[in-house]
C-alpha cells in the first residue's frame, strides 16, 4: 500500500498541466521543478512535426534540385541532411529532460555565465531570422492567393500582382497569431501544435491529390546528375534547411518531461517528428518539379504563391489556411525560443515581454525580406549558411559537454563566469567555417569565403559549402582537447 501511494505521489502536480494552457507561462530560464514535470517523450512528436509541415518544405525539393542535383540525388541528399541534422536536435533535447532548463541556459555549464552570451546572440539571431522568413513567406504566398480570390480588392491594375495592403494583411494575421501563442508559452504551444499537425496534414493531403496530375514519377531518372561535391553540398544545405535551424531550441520543449524520461525515446520522437513530415513534402516537391521544371523558377521567388498557381479557386482559401498554419507553427516555436534566448542573455524582462520585443524585430525583418531584398532565395540561403556555421560549432561544444557530463549531469547552480575552452572553440570553428562558405547575396558574400580562392569559390569546393561541417568537426575536436584544462582552476572556488 505504501509503495502504491509513493507511485501515485507525483500525480497531483500533473493536474494543473492542462488548465495552464489558458494562462501565461511563468517559468523563465530557471529549471522547471520536478513537481511540474509531466508527459512522455512521445509528446515531442507533435510540436516538431507541426514545425516541418509548412508547404515551404515542398519548395525545399525545388531548392535542392536547383543546386544541380538529379531528382534521385535530391531525395537521397535531402534525407541524409534531414536525419543527420535532426538527430543533433534529438540529442540536445535529452539535456532538457535531465535539467529542466532551456537550451541556451544549459550552455552556461560549458561557456560560463558571461561566455554563454556569445552563442546566445547567435541563437537569438537564428530564431528571429527564421521567424522573419516564415512570416514573410506567409505574407508573400497569402497575398498572391488573395489577389486571385478577390482581384478587385487585393490585386493591382494588372489583376494578378497583389497589393501592398494584401501583403500587410497576411503578415499581420500571421505575426499576431504567432506572438499571442508565444506569450502564453509552453503548455499552449504543445496543445496548439498537436491540432495544427492534424489540420495541416489533412489540407496538405488534399493539396497533393489536386496536384497529382502535375507530377511525373517517370521523370525521377531524368536530368543530369550532380558531382560528388554537389551532392555533399546538397546534404549540407539540407542540414541547414532543417535541423541546424532547430538545434538551439531542442531542450526548450523537452524540459517539462520527467527527469527519468528515456534519453533514447526523447531522441527518437524528436527526430521522427522533425524529419518525417518535411521529408514526405520534399519528395513530393521533387516529383512536382521533375514534372514541371518551370515551377522551380517561380518557386525560388515566391514558394507558396507559385505552388498555388494551378489550384482550383475553391481550394485557394483552404490552401491559404494551410500555408499560414504551417508557417505559424514553425514561427511559434521560434518566437518562444528566442524569448528564452533573450532571458539567457541576462536582459531583465519577463518571458512574455521578451516575446513582444521579438515580434517587433520580426516585423522589421519582414519588411526587409518583402520590400528590400533583391532575391528571396539568395538571402534565405545566405542566412542559412552563416547561421548554420555558428550553430554547428555551438552544437559540437554542447554535445561534447553533454558526453563529458553523462554520469554527473549538468550543474547549473554554480558555474564560472567564462568557460574559455568553449568560447575559443566556438570562435575558431565559426571563423574557419565562414571562410569556407559562399553566398549568393552580394552583401553577405563580402563577409564569407575569405579562405577560398576565387577559382575555388566558383567551383566544386564553393558549391559544397563545407564550412558548416568543418565548423562542427573543428569545434568538437578543439573543445574535446581543451575542456579539461578549465576544470582544474574551477575547483579553487573562482566561480
Amino acid at each position: 500500500m505504501t509503495q502504491q501511494q509513493s507511485q501515485q505521489r507525483p500525480a497531483p502536480p500533473e493536474a494543473p498541466a492542462n488548465p495552464s494552457t489558458g494562462s501565461v507561462e511563468r517559468n523563465g530560464i530557471d529549471p522547471v521543478p520536478d513537481a511540474e514535470r509531466h508527459g512522455t517523450p512521445r509528446s515531442l512528436f507533435w510540436p516538431w512535426a507541426a514545425s516541418g509541415l509548412s508547404l515551404l518544405s515542398i519548395a525545399y525539393g525545388v531548392y535542392l534540385m536547383g543546386l544541380g542535383l538529379s531528382p534521385w540525388q535530391t531525395i537521397v541528399t535531402g534525407a541524409l541532411g534531414y536525419v543527420l541534422s535532426f538527430l543533433l536536435v534529438g540529442l540536445i533535447s535529452v539535456a532538457g529532460a535531465r535539467t529542466g532548463a532551456p537550451t541556451m541556459a544549459i550552455g552556461r555549464a560549458s561557456f560560463g555565465t558571461q561566455g554563454n552570451k556569445l552563442p546566445t546572440v547567435f541563437s537569438y539571431v537564428s530564431n528571429v531570422g527564421w521567424e522573419t522568413v516564415l512570416v514573410a513567406l506567409s505574407s508573400l504566398g497569402g497575398s498572391a492567393i488573395l489577389a486571385r480570390v478577390a482581384p478587385g480588392t487585393f490585386a493591382r491594375a494588372d489583376g494578378e500582382t497583389p497589393t501592398t495592403a494584401a501583403q500587410a494583411l497576411c503578415f499581420v494575421v500571421t505575426a499576431v497569431s504567432v506572438v499571442v501563442v508565444g506569450i502564453f508559452g509552453h503548455a499552449l504551444i504543445m496543445k496548439v501544435q498537436k491540432y495544427l499537425t492534424g489540420a495541416i496534414t489533412a489540407l496538405t493531403v488534399v493539396y497533393m491529390v489536386l496536384m497529382a496530375d502535375r507530377i511525373d514519377p517517370s521523370a525521377l531518372g531524368n536530368g543530369p546528375s550532380g558531382s560528388l561535391g554537389t551532392c555533399i553540398g546538397g546534404v549540407v544545405f539540407a542540414m541547414t534547411l532543417l535541423g541546424l535551424g532547430w538545434v538551439n531550441c531542442g531542450a526548450d520543449y523537452s524540459r517539462y518531461l520527467p527527469r527519468t524520461s528515456s534519453g533514447r525515446a526523447v531522441t527518437w520522437w524528436t527526430t521522427l517528428g522533425g524529419v518525417l513530415p518535411p521529408l514526405a513534402l520534399l519528395v513530393f516537391g521533387v516529383l512536382l518539379n521533375a514534372g514541371d521544371p518551370k515551377l522551380a523558377r517561380a518557386a525560388a521567388a515566391d514558394p507558396v504563391g507559385a505552388l498555388a498557381a494551378e489550384l482550383p479557386t475553391w481550394f485557394l482559401v483552404p490552401y491559404l489556411l494551410a500555408a499560414i498554419g504551417g508557417f505559424a507553427s514553425g514561427a511559434i516555436m521560434d518566437i518562444y525560443s528566442s524569448g528564452l534566448s533573450m532571458l539567457a542573455l541576462g536582459i531583465p524582462v519577463r518571458r512574455h515581454l521578451a516575446v513582444l520585443v521579438d515580434g517587433a524585430l520580426m516585423a522589421f525583418g519582414g519588411w526587409y525580406v518583402l520590400f528590400v531584398s533583391p532575391s528571396f532565395f539568395a538571402t534565405f540561403q545566405a542566412f542559412l549558411s552563416v547561421i548554420g556555421v555558428a550553430m554547428a560549432a555551438w552544437t559540437a561544444v554542447f554535445l561534447v559537454e553533454q558526453w563529458r557530463r553523462r554520469h554527473t549531469g549538468f550543474e547549473l547552480t554554480s558555474v564560472r563566469a567564462l568557460g574559455w575552452p568553449a568560447v575559443l572553440s566556438l570562435a575558431v570553428a565559426t571563423a574557419v567555417g565562414l571562410g569556407l562558405i559562399t553566398s549568393g547575396d552580394p552583401h553577405i558574400a563580402r563577409a564569407v569565403g575569405f579562405l577560398l580562392t576565387d577559382g575555388a569559390a566558383r567551383g566544386t569546393l564553393g558549391a559544397m559549402n563545407l564550412g558548416v561541417v568543418v565548423a562542427l568537426a573543428v569545434a568538437a575536436a578543439l573543445y574535446a582537447c581543451t575542456a579539461s584544462l578549465a576544470d582544474r582552476p574551477a575547483s579553487g572556488g573562482t566561480r
